[in-house]
């Protein structure tokens, strides 16, 4: 299985699934590799920052980042960090609470997805796309209506939200998976809407959020998981004894996987 996925309980480790080794066929770009292995494309670049993402070297190895810390205020339900384009799942079965991660494509400049606290309201299957009336005026030549098909850039499902005109959706347009350029809906990889679809009802709680650094202590270790450097100060804790030198790389090189770190005694 290509998802993150794990149990939750109180002896759930720090880091939550594994990241795995691709190597690169002939005439394959980073963002085919994204596509096909089912992961963002933004999350492989980082993951991978000395690989050209349109002309990596045939044959050379690269990380598929599909190891992951869970973000702070992580609910039952879904909760989305903007910061590392990713929707986490978290939900009960046969008595065990799970979690499973998914890429998302997020709102680009000017569009961008609000954080705060929703709920799914509804989820349609197979449905039309009606362009709002702002991107009707930036794309002139836009039908009123797109009714269901493969020219939908909704995909397959729509999940509805209480955050005004926001949706999770899959896509007619997988390349933009993991990247900023929708107008601030969320796309899915349409394997994916299909298993989230599963899993999700009306009244579910929806959060959103901007956590850019994830950190996790455990016994003698600390786990950083950086996607950007912080606006606020370093988000170290400053009981733990640390090279903060050590910590201020890693956080600025924002490679978006998780590295541990020894604590020092």
């Amino acid at each position: 299985m290509r998802y993150a996925e794990s149990l939750l309980t109180d002896g759930s480790p720090a880091v939550i699934g594994h990241n795995r080794d691709y190597v690169v066929g002939s005439n394959e770009t980073l963002m085919e590799i994204a596509v096909k292995t089912g992961v963002g494309f933004d999350n492989l670049c980082r993951a991978n920052p000395d690989s050209d993402p349109w002309h990596p070297q045939v044959g050379s190895r690269l990380i598929l980042p599909l190891a992951f810390l869970p973000p702070d205020d992580l609910i039952t339900g879904i909760t989305i960090n903007l910061a590392e384009m990713r929707l986490y799942l978290v939900w009960s079965e046969d008595g065990q609470r799970r979690i499973r991660a998914y890429p998302l494509g997020i709102g680009r400049d000017g569009w961008e997805t609000p954080p705060g606290d929703f709920r799914v309201t509804r989820i349609l299957r197979h449905p039309s796309w009606t362009p709002p009336p702002s991107l009707r005026k930036e794309k002139p030549d836009l039908p009123a209506v797109i009714p269901p098909g493969p020219d939908n850039p909704l995909g397959e499902f729509w999940i509805g939200t209480s955050a005004p005109g926001i949706g999770l959706h899959g896509t007619n347009q997988p390349f933009g998976v993991g990247r900023r350029v929708s107008h601030g809906c969320l796309r899915l990889y349409p394997r994916d809407i299909r298993d989230l679809v599963t899993r999700v009802k009306p009244g579910m709680p929806l959060r959103i959020l901007n956590q850019p650094v994830k950190i996790s202590v455990r016994a003698s270790n600390l786990y950083l998981e950086s996607h950007a450097p912080p606006l606020n100060p370093e988000p170290l804790p400053a009981t733990v004894p640390m090279d903060r030198m050590d910590i201020h790389r890693a956080i600025l090189a924002a490679r978006g996987i998780p590295l541990r770190f020894s604590i020092q005694n």
